[in-house]
């Protein structure tokens, strides 16, 4: 890919990975801007940018998220703030004549009790999972204003929604952050004070699947260079695992000795998340990095990050 490809978010989890996987790749023409440069909710910022920059490719990886905490508390913002990354984004795209634009969205936007694993065609069929409706509706708008500029205009403007990420980058903030790194420093902070248990929200009975976010980026790669992609299409691991499971898994990698107690008066979100990813697994690409594995590589670079101070939280 010689073109001139803005990566949106790319100090962001996502959207670093993607860039280091471009990189990789000897890609040269990378347009990339903080949000101290380019604020993707100003409206005139952004078409000021892609009228003199001129994208050839747009990947949508900036994003405001969070986990059931901040999604429940902070839903105004999250609704906003997507909503306005996408509207501002895609329709520059448009308008200055952007080739392709792959935008990143998120399993979130199926309903609360879709048929598991979830396939694309569950959309909109019965409610959302209400602790994080906002950022849900956000997200399918977003899909959505880019299916309808492709019918409309011909752009291949078109989605990828991923399962639960983690990796190099995340955010570990305790009350937050996903699930994942919010475990990871739990139990490595108990470790750490000796403290005789760690306590996870909810039953532990909630499942959920899990990809590593270079996985991920492997797979927007792979997506990019698909002629006619699917309006949206899913990616995932495509196993899942209880929150219990997952906590046992970091409970041994931190070698943390102490017990695991639940607090049943905070919600378990969805009962289930598991993404029907077979469109993506037919079109070639397959995940490589194990839950396990992935764990490991991410608790050794949260050490890493703390230790510089560079962790975010």
């Amino acid at each position: 890919m010689n073109e001139k490809i803005y990566v949106s978010g790319h100090q962001g989890m996502v959207g670093s990975a993607i860039v280091r996987q471009m990189r990789d790749k000897g890609v040269k023409n990378l347009l990339l801007r903080t949000r101290d440069e380019l604020n993707l909710c100003d409206n005139t910022a952004v078409d000021k940018f892609f009228k003199s920059q001129k994208p050839d490719t747009v990947i949508v990886a900036a994003a405001k998220v969070g986990g059931i905490h901040a999604n429940n508390t902070y839903s105004a913002d999250f609704i906003y703030e997507n909503l306005a990354i996408a509207l501002n984004t895609i329709h520059a795209a448009y308008t200055t004549g952007v080739s392709r634009l792959l935008f990143l969205g998120s399993s979130c936007i199926y309903p609360r009790k879709a048929p598991q694993p979830m396939p694309e065609e569950s959309l909109l069929l019965s409610p959302l999972e209400s602790t994080n409706e906002a950022y849900a509706i956000a997200k399918i708008a977003s899909l959505k204003l880019c299916q309808y500029y492709r019918k409309q205009y011909g752009v291949l403007f078109h989605s990828v929604m991923p399962t639960n990420l983690y990796g190099p980058g995340d955010n570990y903030h305790l009350e937050n952050s996903h699930v994942l790194p919010a475990l990871i420093r739990r139990f490595h902070e108990a470790k750490e004070k000796g403290q005789p248990s760690v306590t996870i929200w909810g039953t532990g009975r909630a499942r959920r699947e899990f990809l590593h976010v270079d996985d991920l980026a492997s797979g927007v790669l792979h997506l990019l260079h698909l002629d006619n992609p699917p309006d949206w299409i899913n990616i995932g691991f495509g196993v899942d695992v209880t929150i219990i499971e997952v906590a046992q898994i970091i409970k041994k990698i931190v070698d943390y000795n102490g017990e695991i107690n639940f607090d049943t008066s905070k919600p378990d979100g969805t009962p289930r998340k598991l993404l029907d990813s077979k469109r993506i697994f037919n079109t070639g690409w397959q995940p490589h990095i194990s839950l396990e594995e992935g764990l490991k590589r991410t608790y050794q670079i949260f050490l890493k990050e703390q230790m510089t101070g560079t962790l975010r939280d």
